[in-house]
């Protein structure tokens, strides 16, 4: 066995002065770490971009919504729902995407925007930004900035079958002068 060239150090033993400086540097870091706590929580919801007032209406929930969505026997699903103000007045909408619950098969959606009244009433169904008849089923979906968003599929000819969409295309609703408006990408590409 080779002896080491440096004699031993002394600092490699510990000793109680190692433990009390330890815990007096524990203690500071401590100390320290609880004089930078973030600012205390306020109920009060910040200003809207849009508008630069506060928002004190609740956004519309899906629940007990009566979709204008014809399924038979099953029942109506909400797949997807998202909220924003889409229409610049404070209060928050709700985009919902929704399908019948079929037992087999890929069924169409359906987008619907939903508000309530400023009293807290019931929600409704406002919009329908995409007609289940359409055939298409939505994949991506958010709401941002006052828009909405979405990646439809679809089908190029009824002789696709309906478990494999061969379209993909973007859309994108805004409101505008009252209504809302649809806006798509370039053109459809074939998946």
């Amino acid at each position: 066995m080779q002896q080491s060239a440096v004699p031993e150090l002394a600092h490699t033993h510990t000793r109680p002065i190692h433990w009390v400086a330890t815990a007096a540097a524990v203690s500071g870091v401590m100390a320290f770490s609880s004089l930078l706590q973030p600012g205390s929580a306020t109920a009060a919801q910040p200003a809207h971009p849009r508008t630069g007032t506060a928002r004190t209406a609740t956004a519309p929930g899906t629940a007990g919504v009566d979709f204008p969505l014809a399924c038979g026997p099953v029942k109506a699903v909400v797949q997807k729902k998202a909220t924003g103000d889409l229409d610049g007045d404070g209060n928050p909408e709700t985009v919902a995407v929704v399908h019948c619950d079929a037992p087999m098969g890929t069924p169409p959606d359906g987008v619907y925007v939903l508000t309530r009244a400023a009293d807290g009433g019931k929600s409704r169904v406002v919009a329908t930004l995409l007609d289940p008849k359409a055939g298409d089923t939505v994949s991506d979906f958010a709401v941002h900035d006052g828009a909405v968003a979405a990646t439809l599929l679809g089908y190029s000819s009824d002789d696709v079958p309906r478990c494999c969409p061969d379209v993909t295309q973007s859309a994108k609703w805004q409101w505008k002068n009252g209504a809302f408006t649809r806006s798509t990408s370039a053109g459809a590409h074939s998946v």
